[in-house]
């Protein structure tokens, strides 16, 4: 997902709610592994990644409380692992993938193969 996209950008300039992220260069690898150590958040990673399309946080159907979801998805911004863009009313969320493949080449891909795999092996689902 490219950084904020022009909706976003004119929404930000006509006062709409825009999100902090972090610049590309700002992303670190010891806060993106930190992120995607938690099942849940790695949760919400493979099914954005599977989707390959941005989705709202109400498309996650997460076992924890509102307030607990919108912790994980806010740790997910601010490792740089998502992109978040207000569209009327819903949050929309999106990988940061072109941002997190040229910093650390391989990394998402192998995290999620590795992900998928385990679930697999362990029959969890998604």
């Amino acid at each position: 997902m490219t950084p904020l996209s022009a909706p976003a950008a004119s929404a930000a300039e006509a006062g709409g709610r825009v999100l902090d992220h972090p610049a590309r260069d700002e992303i670190r690898v010891e806060g993106v592994l930190h992120a995607l150590s938690d099942p849940m958040r790695l949760r919400v990673v493979r099914e954005l990644a599977a989707a390959e399309r941005e989705l709202s946080c109400s498309c996650f159907d997460l076992p924890v409380s509102k307030s607990t979801s919108t912790h994980h998805f806010r740790v997910l911004r601010e490792s740089g692992i998502v992109q978040q863009i207000y569209r009327g009313t819903a949050k929309m969320n999106g990988l940061r993938r072109d941002d997190l493949e040229a910093l650390f080449p391989g990394l998402l891909d192998s995290i999620l193969d590795a992900a998928n795999l385990q679930a697999r092996r362990t029959g969890e689902d998604r």
